[in-house]
């Protein structure tokens, strides 16, 4: 797994949650150089604070629904870039849809120029409320094209098409990846997941919310295992999406309970209506992951809790950011 030795990265939305993760990823790996872009509208400079020392490392503001390249080689292009949660892409959502298009595309012709490989982080929810379960990757969807949540799950579908179509078209390297409910340190407690709103409410003394009965399925993976199946992906030959996420299976409530004990409190839990669309089962199908990939998480929900929760509790702690990134035009012409 040393094969990034040398090789030069650009991550697109590295400094949001799984970008600024793959970025340290990518440097422990040996990257000669990687190269994160990011508008910031759900990135936070904060994620980056531990490489700002690394002289392999740089940190780009930049938009890239605007077109942007780069000067000498670029080995791999890694698009992290969307808003991620409910919250973001309810407020969101032409942003959303631009950065899952215009954005993908321009990654993409970045990659073709390069002769880099591509991989375009999907997501699970292009399956919609699943009638399929556990969820394969040759399980279609089932998605409402006009629904609260489709600017999302239709930005990542068409992200889907476009990537099958640059690899067909013009024979670009392309991995997809389609990534399961992931959480751990450097998730916002405010971005509306049920895992940083469990820990919040019970950071703030609060009861637990629970959307619908809390009979929902969701299966979670710790971002470390998440983040080593990416790589795995981009270093293989594999072309067709792959499922990335924990199989474990457990239901809202259970979940609560979970938290509720990591984090020693007395939370009570109260419910209120189920979002429309929410889906009402999620989990991951790893079969081509294993066989394929040779992956597996491997963090047990106990463990990423704990790690989660202590930088949960660390974050109140922490100085507002400041503006540390270059612009696409005071970079220069090395990059």
């Amino acid at each position: 797994m040393n094969r990034f030795h040398g090789k030069r990265a650009v991550v697109l939305g590295g400094a949001g949650f799984l970008g600024s993760h793959l970025c340290e990823r990518l440097l422990a790996d040996g990257a000669s150089e990687v190269i994160s872009v990011d508008n910031f509208i759900t990135g936070d400079e904060r994620n980056l604070a531990g490489l700002r020392m690394n002289k392999r490392f740089v940190s780009l503001h930049h938009d890239i629904t605007e077109p942007f390249s780069f000067n000498g080689p670029v080995d791999f292009v890694f698009n992290m870039a969307s808003p991620a949660s409910p919250i973001d892409y309810a407020q969101l959502p032409i942003e959303t849809l631009r950065v899952g298009s215009l954005g993908t595309e321009n990654g993409l012709r970045l990659a073709q120029q390069k002769g880099a490989v591509f991989l375009q982080a999907s997501t699970s929810e292009i399956y919609g409320d699943p009638l399929v379960h556990p969820q394969r990757e040759d399980y279609w969807g089932n998605v409402n094209s006009v629904g609260p949540r489709s600017c999302y799950d239709e930005a990542k579908r068409y992200g889907e098409a476009i990537v099958a179509a640059y690899r067909r078209v013009h024979r670009v390297r392309t991995r997809i990846v389609r990534i399961f409910n992931t959480y751990g340190p450097r998730m916002r407690l405010n971005d509306g997941r049920v895992v940083p709103a469990f820990v919040g409410q019970a950071l703030r003394g609060e009861d637990f919310t629970i959307f619908g009965d809390g009979s929902q399925t969701r299966s979670f993976c710790y971002v470390s295992d998440l983040i080593d199946g990416i790589v795995r992906l981009a270093l293989s030959d594999v072309e067709e999406p792959v499922n990335i996420g924990n199989p474990r299976e457990m239901t809202i409530l259970q979940f609560a309970e979970a938290v509720r004990e990591a984090m020693g409190g007395e939370s009570r839990i109260t419910f209120k209506p189920l979002p429309k669309d929410d889906p009402k089962q999620r989990q991951p199908d790893i079969t081509r992951a294993r066989t394929l990939l040779g992956w597996e998480p491997r963090v047990r929900l106990e463990d990423g809790l704990r790690e989660t929760i202590s930088y949960f509790r660390s974050v109140a702690e922490r100085p507002s950011p400041t503006r540390q990134s270059e612009t696409l035009a005071d970079a220069g012409p090395s990059l």
